[in-house]
């Protein structure tokens, strides 16, 4: 399970470090594609597996599972990471989650995201404020924090 969040930078060459805690789960190979909330999803290939498997049942008569489809399978990547432990992100995708210098990287259980430093923050913030409400709609248990 990946969690925690982890502050790295990315160089002109679009490389950035990995966290060493998420290397593992990572796998040798794993993919990184467009994420939601202009940031970068990144799946160890078992997890990507299954989201394949998801995303192909979606109906293909409805514009929005071809649209969505469309948008994730065509910012997918196969990546690996280099003796440094640093992988080597697309400009399409560096272009996509604005990262330029100061980067996010943070788990989110069976997926790792990488963030542009500013564009987190601000989710963060506005995120933050709302947390109680956007517990009280998606949690149908009791959970004592």
């Amino acid at each position: 399970m990946f969690m925690g969040e982890h502050q790295h930078s990315i160089d002109d060459k679009g490389r950035m470090i990995i966290p060493a805690k998420f290397r593992e789960d990572l796998g040798p190979r794993f993919v990184v594609t467009r994420g939601l909330d202009q940031c970068l999803f990144v799946y160890p290939m078992d997890e990507w597996k299954v989201l394949e498997t998801k995303l192909k049942s979606l109906p293909l008569m409805k514009s929005d599972a071809r649209a969505f489809t469309r948008f994730f399978f065509s910012g997918a990547t196969e990546c690996e990471l280099d003796k440094q432990g640093r992988v080597n992100l697309p400009n399409n995708l560096v272009e996509h989650a604005k990262l330029t210098k100061e980067c996010v990287v943070i788990g989110v259980s069976n997926r790792v995201e990488i963030w542009s430093k500013d564009v987190w923050e601000n989710y963060f913030q506005q995120s933050e404020e709302s947390f109680n409400e956007i517990a009280e709609k998606l949690v149908d248990f009791q959970i004592d924090l």
